[in-house]
């Protein structure tokens, strides 16, 4: 599987690595990453939000830090600096605030363990990696925080690596079905066109042209009594990222059954999706059987980080 995952890792420039929970192996996930090579080039590495930190403030578990390599290229903020034990040479500014001071872009001069707080916006991410290639890096590498929010970070990436496990919920099926669901929302098609922007509301805008790009998010209380209507059957919605994409599975269903095109504005794939059977919470699965679900539901690689990448 590893040949398999390092050629669909090093064909994006781009990638975020998004968490369904805390303790769901990202932090192990990056660092299978960066060690030994095994991302070809000149790697930038940033976060949303903080991460690295050696005990998990939720749980009061540790943690494995993010380890670099010498030359990698690091955007977090100053009060970072302090925390980490490589050698840096700081080599550009930001003027990006963040509440642990300005996000600084530093090269590691030494191998070793860093701590990321980086931009939370997506025009800062964006920037960042603008940044990054500018100064020589070959890939740029987005951290996830937790949250909806990352599934902004499509945004800025290429790729998405989604990390998942049974800290996410007691049910394995659940923990399934609701990665699924990510999953499906994070791979909607992009749109070749933009329909019009329904600033008047949906059903006004699905009425006079058949599709509509929806200004704000999409839910399920919008969504349900247009299909009831029959107004969006064969239609198109367009939402600007998938973070804006509130839907059930049930509804989202639904709209794939009367035959509606939802799709976004942004672009990117799922790469792989990572699986930890352990809980940080004193539970696991059973790893066989949540392998053989998980590839079940999504048609990517799946690896478990407990096992495949250690």
């Amino acid at each position: 599987m590893s040949s398999q995952l390092l050629e669909i890792l090093n064909g994006v420039k781009t990638m975020s690595i998004v968490g369904m929970c805390k303790n769901a192996g990202k932090t192990t996930m990056l660092n299978w990453m960066l060690h030994h090579d095994r991302l070809r080039g000149t790697l930038g590495l940033t976060s949303i939000g903080r991460d690295g930190e050696s005990t998990d403030v939720v749980t009061g578990t540790e943690k494995p830090g993010i380890f670099v390599r010498e030359g990698t290229l690091i955007a977090t903020a100053r009060d970072m600096l302090r925390l980490g034990d490589v050698t840096t040479e700081i080599l550009a500014t930001t003027g990006i605030p963040t509440p642990l001071g300005e996000v600084v872009i530093l090269r590691a001069r030494s191998a070793g363990n860093v701590q990321l707080a980086g931009p939370s916006i997506t025009s800062q991410l964006r920037e960042v990696s603008r940044m990054f290639f500018e100064l020589g890096a070959d890939k740029s590498i987005i951290d996830g925080a937790l949250g909806r929010k990352s599934l902004g970070a499509r945004a800025v990436a290429e790729g998405v690596v989604l990390c998942t496990g049974a800290s996410y919920h007691m049910s394995m099926e659940k923990v399934v079905a609701d990665t699924a669901n990510i999953y499906r929302i994070m791979n909607l098609p992009k749109a070749e066109t933009l329909p019009p922007e329904a600033e008047e509301g949906l059903e006004k805008c699905l009425k006079e042209h058949g599709e509509a790009l929806a200004p704000g998010a999409l839910t399920d209380s919008m969504v349900v009594p247009l299909l009831r209507s029959g107004v969006l059957r064969g239609g198109r919605l367009v939402v600007k990222d998938p973070s804006r994409v509130l839907l059930t599975p049930d509804t989202l269903d639904k709209l794939r059954t009367r035959q509606v095109r939802l799709e976004t504005a942004e672009a990117a794939r799922t790469l792989c999706v990572t699986i930890n059977p352990v809980s940080a919470y004193g539970w696991k699965f059973d790893k066989d059987e949540f392998m053989a679900r998980m590839k079940e539901a999504v048609d990517v690689p799946v690896i478990n980080v407990k096992e495949e990448l250690a």
